[in-house]
């Protein structure tokens, strides 16, 4: 097929045969300008790419292709949350007002003030984002500014109390990106780096790249198919979305979730893995359904229960500057899909992520 890699081909003839013929159709029916996929079975993986990186550059998306992951920033964010937790530096139900010196009127809502496990399960009562004026077409992050962030805590947000509903909210997970860099006495970004990045060997995971990174990144593209520029990550989005990483980086951290012989990073897992607030009893649940039913959120992780004919799965979806990424992953099968397409296109990226958690019911057994 015209522009396609692969990496090495895995042990795994199963896993080669089934990612592989699926990653062609897949690709065929997304019609967008790039797709990636990657997969990860008893530690071996399999990656294939398709397309191009960027418009007019021949070249195609390989596992060492850098790009935007969005969203999947948040789950980083909740297992430096675990690691926290591990080493007694907060504790889960700390309030959030306890870590953060802004100034900030943080009264409750019926009673319930807002905890560092209402912010990760996105039960804050917090909505989406913040409201701010638009930065410039060439930083339009520069307006994610601490004082937006105080002025907007101050001003009212909440749209229920703290642990009654969820509803997704970039919001919360900024503002849990600067309580955990509080309560830890550094940066978030080095959080990430020690707790997250290193220990999972992922050397090219970043908030921001490097000029070589960004010379081969994956290009983003609008919901018309126009190019997105490349733009520099606010430091007050970190917790959110602001994270690039690779196709292998990825497969890293999704064996590093599944490695049952590390001991050192046992507690972590174990905390990280666990579902924190079930959907049923909530008064409401918006915005976790897009790439699967959520039966109940986890540390930034959407978790589906396990079915008759599914394992039990945590994933998550992220889409920034036009390019709309998923992982999903069953620890107790050993099994992880990563898939990427560089298009705003919301249909193909629903049908790559349902035919992702297909894939690991398949090859599950499940």
């Amino acid at each position: 097929m015209v522009g396609m890699t692969t990496a090495p081909r895995a042990e795994d003839k199963l896993l080669n045969e089934t990612i592989g013929f699926t990653a062609q159709i897949l690709y065929l029916q997304a019609g967008t300008p790039a797709f990636i996929i990657g997969a990860i079975r008893d530690g071996e993986t399999f990656v294939a790419g398709y397309g191009e990186t960027s418009d007019g550059s021949g070249v195609t998306p390989h596992g060492d292709t850098p790009m935007r992951i969005g969203s999947i920033s948040k789950s980083f964010a909740g297992q430096v949350l675990a690691s926290l937790v591990a080493d007694g530096t907060v504790n889960f139900t700390d309030p959030v007002s306890m870590h953060l010196d802004w100034d900030v009127d943080w009264s409750t809502m019926d009673g319930r003030e807002m905890r560092l496990i209402d912010l990760v399960t996105h039960s804050a009562g917090l909505p989406r984002e913040i409201e701010r004026d638009l930065g410039p077409p060439e930083d339009p992050q520069a307006t994610f500014t601490v004082e937006a962030f105080i002025e907007n805590l101050n001003n009212d947000p909440l749209m229920f109390a703290p642990g009654t509903a969820i509803s997704y909210s970039n919001f919360a997970f900024d503002v849990l990106g600067a309580a955990l860099a509080s309560a830890a006495g550094k940066s978030y970004a080095d959080l990430v780096r020690e707790r997250v990045t290193e220990p999972a060997g992922m050397n090219d995971t970043a908030f921001n790249l490097t000029p070589e990174q960004l010379a081969i990144a994956m290009q983003g593209h609008f919901i018309d198919g126009s190019p997105l520029p490349q733009i520099p990550s606010a430091v007050m989005v970190e917790g959110s979305g602001a994270l690039q990483s690779t196709t292998n980086d990825i497969l890293r951290w999704m064996a590093w979730h599944m490695d049952e012989d590390d001991k050192e990073g046992a507690e972590v897992r174990l905390l990280d893995h666990a579902s924190y607030l079930p959907r049923n009893g909530l008064d409401a649940v918006l915005g976790t359904d897009g790439s699967g039913h959520m039966d109940a959120m986890g540390l930034g992780w959407v978790i589906m229960n396990a079915t008759v004919d599914t394992p039990r799965v945590l994933q998550k979806s992220g889409g920034m500057q036009g390019m709309l990424v998923y992982m999903a992953f069953a620890p107790a099968h050993d099994i992880g899909i990563y898939v990427a397409i560089n298009e705003y296109d919301f249909g193909a990226s629903l049908a790559v992520n349902r035919a992702a958690n297909a894939l690991i019911a398949q090859l599950s057994n499940q």
